[in-house]
């Protein structure tokens, strides 16, 4: 179903809602005036009363259906709450009112996007020198069908990029990971003939991207590197947990793990050795001795969470332990360890929510007050055109 479509459908339910909302508030309130106050036979009203239930019952099931089976921005928490309060008077107004706010700021905002891209279509913005390289973070991998990026290389392609995925193992040692990397850009740029790629790193991509490039022989194929909350001088809660968590306990994990991903698809997975990479002792000595590479504008990008709520699960969980031993953090990464490079850039949004270290790859596929991910990306991808990469 196309972005177009979809936005109908929601449209078109939230208008029936509406309908409904207001004609069973009228409906209630003259059913009253007449049971009471008028001269009307009680089968005549009973009749009434049924034939205007049947209509607003149809009228609202077709329209909840329709929001339910289109809207992205609901979630599965107002869905939830939705279906657990419907029987329950005044609670499911309260909880209809939330769900048609939510879906009509969704239309309207997802319009605005298409108009937006419309208008700058011949411009072709985002029509880099050379293809774009996304590189994912730990223990996610590039799936066709569930992409780690959510939104975002949609929005690139729609004004003129030509995205790539790194394919590298969802878990694995700085070194190995960027080892792989360096194979998948040897491969891109031989049959492509582009000669480089411009690199944008999530998480602890960003560290693995960093390897290939320093050791890895393919720094002349590289025009840039854009890191994006990646952990370079690790997390010393990691490294906490290591030395708490009884050697067996990490052993179990680790091998369920491996065994796991192994069935979907990874060829060697390594947990222990994607999490030992991350802890801030390995981060601090391997950042020693990995040397920017000459020739490439290197930048990096970093957010923060302002509390615990403004996260979900599980960064919500994780977000006040990385606090309590990094400070403050995107709910797995310190502000403290994003930059890098030639450039660091730093987000952050009025109110209570903030911005997660999921909220950067778009992983919840949420639109987020004061901060639209997509455009970031977009703007982000324009300059490097703008700067000939």
């Amino acid at each position: 179903m196309n972005t177009q479509t979809r936005l109908k459908i929601c449209s078109a339910g939230t208008i029936l809602l509406k309908i409904f909302l207001t004609s069973v508030t009228l409906f209630t309130a003259a059913a009253a005036v007449l049971l009471f106050a008028a001269d009307m036979p009680w089968q005549a009203w009973l009749a009434a009363v049924v034939a205007v239930a049947v209509i607003e019952f149809i009228v609202f099931w077709t329209g909840i259906i329709l929001v339910y089976c289109s809207s992205v921005q609901l979630g599965i928490k107002i869905r939830i709450i939705g279906a657990l309060v419907g029987m329950i008077p005044v609670a499911n107004m309260a909880a209809l009112i939330v769900i048609i706010k939510t879906v009509s700021q969704e239309v309207s905002f997802e319009r605005q996007k298409l108009a937006l891209n419309k208008a700058r279509h011949h411009e072709q913005v985002c029509k880099t020198k050379y293809p774009l390289l996304m590189v994912h973070g730990v223990f996610f991998r590039d799936y066709r069908f569930l992409n780690y990026w959510g939104r975002i290389p949609r929005e690139l392609t729609e004004n003129g990029a030509t995205v790539y995925f790194g394919n590298q193992e969802s878990a694995a040692s700085v070194a190995e990971s960027g080892r792989q990397l360096a194979v998948r850009i040897r491969q891109i740029v031989q049959e492509t003939g582009c000669g480089k790629v411009n690199v944008i790193a999530h998480s602890k991509g960003g560290l693995d991207i960093r390897y290939a490039a320093a050791f890895c022989g393919i720094e002349d194929m590289i025009g840039s590197i854009v890191t994006i909350n990646t952990p370079h001088r690790g997390c010393k809660f990691a490294e906490y947990l290591l030395e708490k968590l009884p050697v067996q306990a990490q052993q179990k994990i680790a091998s369920a793990y491996d065994g796991t991903m192994k069935k979907l698809g990874d060829q060697a997975p390594d947990f222990m050795a994607a999490v030992r990479d991350l802890t801030s002792s390995v981060c601090e000595e391997r950042d020693l001795n990995m040397h920017k590479p000459d020739g490439v504008w290197c930048m990096s990008v970093g957010s923060k969470l302002n509390r615990v709520g403004g996260g979900k699960f599980p960064l919500n969980f994780t977000y006040n332990l990385v606090k309590y031993f990094d400070g403050p953090n995107d709910g797995l990464v310190a502000e403290s360890s994003f930059k890098w490079g030639d450039e660091y850039v730093f987000l952050e949004t009025d109110g209570k929510r903030g911005i997660s270290h999921g909220d950067m790859i778009d992983l919840n596929r949420e639109n987020i007050p004061g901060f639209d991910v997509r455009e970031f990306y977009v703007d982000l991808v324009s300059r490097m055109k703008k700067m000939g990469l």
